[in-house]
This record gives structure tokens, sequence and C-alpha cells, in this order.
């Protein structure tokens, strides 16, 4: 080991970093650091103009278009961006709020965001429970690394209280196309929400950089504005397109994933290692030695999510079927 594996933690993905701190781990690394889909939708043929030319407006609407269509909600609220990154970290500006809600363990951009925006960070166990300790709520829902849902009708009451007294609520579904059954995005366009949609972890081409952001007419027109009419690619805009509409991939691979998690979750029984929760795209595990087991799996050449401070906790994406024994043989003490 040459690197410093104290240094990676933060986000998933760092295969240079891994490998130079594991010079003799077997090749090739299985990333699971990510929570991304291991079952990547199909590229499409793009004709070369989408790479030649600058993406047209007819471009986007298209794109927005089998968005919004996928989602549920109608167009007019809908905002294809490059990657949901991009409006997490504007969205404290453009808000201005001044005290933000939201869960002490999550997707750490969120609170990175507003911090950088000098906002005071109120971090609980429930925000929903809390919202009226701040003029802002962010949930992840379902929640990274912990996969804990909010209900539906339990999203819209703190919507509605935080309308009342003009405050945002900040809905990330990064994970939402696994359930569509459980998204906000039906109720686009109401006072004082906002949804954030991925593209590149269910669809499993997170180099893609796209996502969708979902609120008033109002709001989306400020984002454009900071944003520029050119700031997703007209390849991004094209793959979305086709990618959104493909209704049968999307069914076949909720079931795909369904099927890939059950028998992750039967490998992680026979090494009893403990469950908490998750989603189809990642499980969240409890051990007595978190530190320990990321070692011996990258020493085996396999990447998986840690959390500084915390020895006990691990999040570990769902391996494609191809993988699944090398992770098993890697979990066994």
């Amino acid at each position: 080991m040459t690197g410093d594996p104290e240094l990676i933690t933060g986000h998933g993905g760092q295969i240079d970093a891994m490998a130079k701190a594991f010079p003799d781990a077997p090749l090739p690394w299985i990333d699971l650091s990510t929570g991304i889909n291991p079952f990547p939708y199909p590229l499409p043929s793009i004709a070369e103009k989408a790479w030649t030319r600058l993406p047209t407006a007819a471009d986007r609407v298209a794109c927005e278009a089998a968005m919004a269509s996928a989602f549920g909600c109608d167009m007019s609220h809908c905002r294809a961006v490059a990657g949901t990154e991009v409006a997490i970290r504007q969205l404290p500006t453009i808000l201005g709020c001044r005290r933000v809600v939201l869960r002490h363990r999550s997707y750490a951009d969120h609170a990175d965001s507003w911090h950088a925006a000098g906002a005071d960070v109120i971090a609980v166990e429930d925000p929903l429970y809390d919202q009226a300790r701040g003029d802002a709520v962010v949930i992840v829902n379902p929640n990274n690394p912990d996969g804990k849902r909010w209900s539906i009708d339990r999203i819209e009451v703190t919507r509605s209280a935080l309308a009342q007294r003009g405050g945002w609520l900040i809905v990330d579904e990064a994970y939402g196309d696994l359930d569509p059954a459980n998204s906000m995005a039906s109720f686009a366009g109401r006072d004082s929400l906002i949804v954030l949609r991925s593209f590149g972890k269910f669809f499993g081409l997170a180099g893609l950089r796209l996502g969708a952001v979902l609120a008033p007419s109002h709001m989306l027109a400020r984002l454009g504005s900071m944003l520029g009419g050119w700031d997703v690619s007209g390849p991004a805009l094209r793959i979305g397109a086709i990618a959104y509409a493909d209704f049968e991939w999307q069914n076949a691979t909720r079931r795909k994933l369904l099927d890939a998690r059950k028998n992750m979750s039967l490998a992680l029984a026979r090494a009893e290692v403990e469950e908490l929760g998750g989603t189809d795209l990642f499980r969240f595990i409890r051990v007595q030695d978190a530190a320990g087991l990321w070692e011996r799996l990258a020493r085996n050449g396999i990447a998986v999510r840690k959390f500084g401070g915390d020895n006990q906790h691990l999040r570990i994406g769902i391996a494609a079927p191809d993988n699944l024994d090398r992770l098993a043989f890697a979990l066994s003490p």
C-alpha cells in the first residue's frame, strides 16, 4: 500500500486513489462505492451534429418533455441540468434562506453547499418533524446512505407548512426512479417545492452528467439565468430524450435491480453482515470494524463507501452477478 487510505472518504468513485493506495489489489477494480446501476442503459447511436453544433432549444424541449412524461409532471415545471450537483450548489444562493434543516446523516453536498453560502445548518434525525426550525428543509428520499423513506403525504404536509411562511422544501430524489410511486414529481409546480432528479444513477450513465430540477416556473427561470442556455451538452440531451422515453427498459431494469439486491442480501447474510437498509442500488451495513472490512475489500480490488469518524457502517453498491462471487469471497472472514 503506497497511498493514504485515510484520505479516501467523502464521495465514492475514487478508483484512481484506491488503486494508488492498494497497488497490489487484483484487477479490474470493482467499484461498489457509488450506488450506480451496474446494468447501464445501452448507448444509442448519436447523430454527428449533436457533437458538432451547439444544442438547440428543440434539443432541450425533447429531453425535458421525455423527462416530464417519465416523472409524471407538467413540462413547464421541469428543467434539465448538467447533473443535480450543479443545482445543489446554486440553490442556497438562489433561495437566500438563512436557516436550513436537514438530516444529520445524508448526502453531504447539501450541507456543504448551505455552509458555503453562510447559512445556519441544523442537522436533525427527522427534518420534517423539525421543519419549523428553518426557512428551508432538505431531505433525500430515499435517503443516502441508509435508505430511510418519507411518505408523500408527510412530505406534502411539510411543503404546505413551509409555503404558508414563505419557506422552501428541497426533495432530492436521486434514487427516485427505483420507486416512482413514492416520488413528489407529480406535485412539481406547487409553491415552495423543489424536486431534484438524477439520471446517472438509475440509468447507469453517471459520466453523462444529466439531471432535472422540478420547481415553480419562476424558480426555474432564475436557475436558468444562472446556468445559461447551453449548460447541458447536445449528446446528453439526446440520450436523455431517448432513455426517459424507454419505459420498457425502465420497468425491466427495476425488476433486474430487485433481483440483484436480493442476491446481494443473501451474500451479506451468509457472511454474517448486518443490513440496516438501503435501496436496490446500494446497501447500508453495520459491522464491528468498518475500517478493517473496508481495507480487506480494497485489498481484494473492491471499493465501497466508508464514513469519516464512523467505524461501524459502510455503504456497498449493488454488485452485478459476475462480481458477486468475488464480493462474497472478500466478505468472508
